[in-house]
């Protein structure tokens, strides 16, 4: 029985590798082609900025406090010396009061050692007292013009801190921030108000880390940047880079870049803008549609149309960068070369294809658009 069912076995196995079938050969695929051309690419790359003034002050007090009042509100226009805001003065004006007294005590004790002194003078070249005597008296008078001075300078800080309840405008401009409202208790130095500058305006903008080298070096060439504002149509405007961050941001890893638009006028604070870096020009570059690239092993890809067997293969090539809806290519191919720009992902190598002809293009106008390996119909 087990010989019989061993030969019945090899048997089933014989029949078996005889009924399979064999895989069926790649069908023809009609594909989009162009043929490889040198050409001149350029491109640009663009990034998000915000309109800021050149100069930005944090407005504060220079003596704590209670806020009673603030005269300003966010987006107002001040001009230079504009009272802001105020604080309580009540405290500042005791203090004030205080020092005033100081000076007066001072005053008089200056004055009765000074009349001392001179009656002790007079004793002193009568033969009534020692010189030892006349220089104590000098002595307290010295001592006494000293504390009068001091008492000045004392009532005269306390004037200042008195009118430092005031918050005055340093410069014209527009406040672009509020920190602090009415009824707070601020410290000296606490920030109450932004305030924006009158002058020059600049646009800010963060770069990548590998940008910076590129941001640098096209900075020292006129007419690189450029300036296109949001919610207009207004031409782009002529930016000059004027500041670049020695550091990046510890969060985003971006380096700030300020970038000056001159005497710009229309110009609004916090406005939205695009910054737009124009590449120069290079020579003997391809370019080819984002649909002719695949990746393969890591690496970028197109296919290769042999004319003579009217086949593909695959052939890596070397990405420079994007120019609009285009890749750049700027190593791997040659003038010539058929490369497929339409239907990559269905292709093997060594796969027969055939050139997709348009159903509405002249028969002879797509016999001769196919022999030149280009897309024929395609606008």
């Amino acid at each position: 029985m087990r010989p019989a069912l061993i030969v019945a076995l090899a048997g089933l196995t014989v029949l078996a590798a005889c009924s399979k079938t064999e895989t069926a050969p790649d069908p023809v695929r009609a594909v989009r082609t162009t043929t490889i051309a040198p050409q001149t690419a350029g491109g640009a790359y663009e990034y998000a900025g915000e309109i800021k003034s050149r100069t930005e002050s944090r407005l504060s007090f220079r003596v704590g406090g209670k806020m009673l009042k603030r005269h300003v509100d966010l987006g107002d226009t001040v001009k230079a010396g504009q009272m802001l805001a105020q604080l309580d003065p009540q405290d500042l004006r005791l203090g004030q009061d205080a020092a005033r007294a100081a000076v007066a005590m001072a005053q008089a004790s200056y004055d009765q050692n000074a009349a001392d002194f001179k009656r002790y003078k007079d004793l002193h070249e009568q033969g009534f007292i020692g010189p030892a005597e006349l220089d104590r008296r000098d002595m307290a008078l010295k001592t006494a013009r000293a504390q009068l001075d001091q008492a000045k300078a004392q009532s005269n800080v306390q004037g200042n801190q008195a009118s430092y309840a005031a918050l005055l405008a340093d410069a014209s401009g527009v406040v672009t921030g509020v920190d602090v409202e009415p009824g707070m208790v601020v410290a000296a130095g606490t920030p109450v108000l932004r305030l924006a500058h009158d002058g020059p305006r600049d646009v800010v903008f963060a770069v990548p880390e590998d940008k910076v080298g590129l941001v640098k070096a096209m900075a020292a060439q006129p007419g690189r940047f450029k300036v296109r504002l949001w919610g207009g149509d207004a031409p782009a405007l002529p930016a000059t880079i004027r500041e670049i961050s020695a550091a990046a941001d510890p969060v985003t890893r971006t380096f700030l870049i300020k970038a000056d638009l001159g005497g710009a006028n229309g110009v609004r604070l916090g406005q939205t803008a695009t910054v737009l870096l124009e590449l120069p020009q290079t020579a003997g570059v391809t370019k080819l549609p984002l649909s002719a690239l695949r990746e393969e092993q890591g690496k970028s890809t197109v296919w290769l149309v042999d004319r003579a067997s009217m086949t593909v293969k695959s052939q890596p090539v070397t990405l420079a960068g994007a120019d609009g809806n285009d890749a750049v290519i700027s190593s791997g191919l040659a003038a010539g070369q058929v490369v497929v720009t339409a239907g990559v992902h269905v292709l093997n190598p060594g796969q027969k294809v055939k050139f997709y002809i348009d159903p509405g293009v002249p028969p002879a106008s797509a016999a001769s658009a196919a022999s030149h390996g280009v897309p024929v119909g395609v606008k």
